[in-house]
């Protein structure tokens, strides 16, 4: 009999533990908000909830150098029978600060094609510091016979860029996946010397 007391004891203290225990796991959401709000911790969660056109109250970016601008030019280079553009020539951009651009493609064949823009930089120096967050050159695309497409290029510049570095050429070359375009042509090292020294 004494022992069954004792059974029943344990079952109950583990019910309650075990009650606990879920109650506890869903309170824990909203109090890590409580203290995160109360003491600033957590930034992003409270940026997430900033009114476009509101003042904002996050603190600004420390990590962009708004001592010096870089003007970022882009550049399209079509192997197809397409068209393929930036919809803007260039943008400035402090280092560290995330900027977006858009290209422009359009299948101007009557066929489907399977494609893929691959970049290329000038400066040489700056590919290393030239950090793309969102870009159509990760992934190959399919485009219907006429069809259009507009694509991101999400990127920051990292401002351990060389003071030196005014501009930079980002450029792409869009070419047929597994079609018979002739590669692109090599440029000769006297010619990319010439033209990083103009940029």
């Amino acid at each position: 009999m004494n022992l069954r007391h004792e059974n029943v004891r344990m079952v109950g203290k583990l019910a309650v533990i075990t009650v606990g225990m879920f109650v506890f796991g869903y309170a824990l959401v909203p109090l890590y908000k409580s203290i995160c709000e109360m003491t600033g911790i957590n930034i992003l969660a409270m940026g997430d909830r900033n009114i476009p056109g509101a003042t904002s109250s996050a603190p600004a970016n420390t990590q962009v150098d708004t001592s010096r601008l870089i003007t970022v030019e882009f550049d399209a280079n079509s192997r197809g029978p397409w068209e393929f553009k930036p919809a803007q020539r260039s943008v400035q951009v402090h280092p560290g600060e995330m900027a977006t651009v858009m290209y422009e493609f359009k299948n101007v064949q009557n066929r489907t094609i399977a494609a893929q823009a691959i970049p290329s930089y000038a400066p040489q120096q700056a590919a290393a510091h030239f950090n793309k967050l969102e870009c159509f050159c990760f992934n190959q695309y399919t485009l219907l016979p006429g069809e259009k497409k507009s694509w991101p290029v999400v990127f920051v510049i990292d401002p351990k860029l060389s003071k030196d570095v005014k501009t930079i050429t980002l450029s792409y070359t869009f070419f047929e996946v597994g079609g018979k375009t002739p590669s692109a042509p090599l440029v000769s090292l006297d010619k990319q010397v010439s033209a990083e020294a103009g940029s």
